[in-house]
């Protein structure tokens, strides 16, 4: 999403709780000034991406060791 620099002095508290689930570009004068998003949100995506991946058979501890083995 992305609004402008008023707006967002304007609904501060508003673009906070949405920063949550996407990010907000902040705009001034038709350039993006800055970027409003989640710190932990990187971490969340990576982590889904993984799920399905590693076998309900075996235990992360076991994973692991196989995958340093193929290093």
């Amino acid at each position: 999403m992305s609004i402008t620099a008023t707006e967002f002095k304007t609904n501060f508290g508003k673009y906070l709780m949405m920063a949550e689930s996407e990010d907000i570009y902040i705009t001034k004068n038709g350039k993006v000034i800055a970027k409003l998003t989640n710190p932990y949100q990187n971490r969340v995506d990576i982590a889904q991406s993984l799920f399905g991946i590693i076998p309900a058979d075996i235990t992360a501890e076991e994973a692991k060791e196989e995958r340093l083995e193929k290093i």
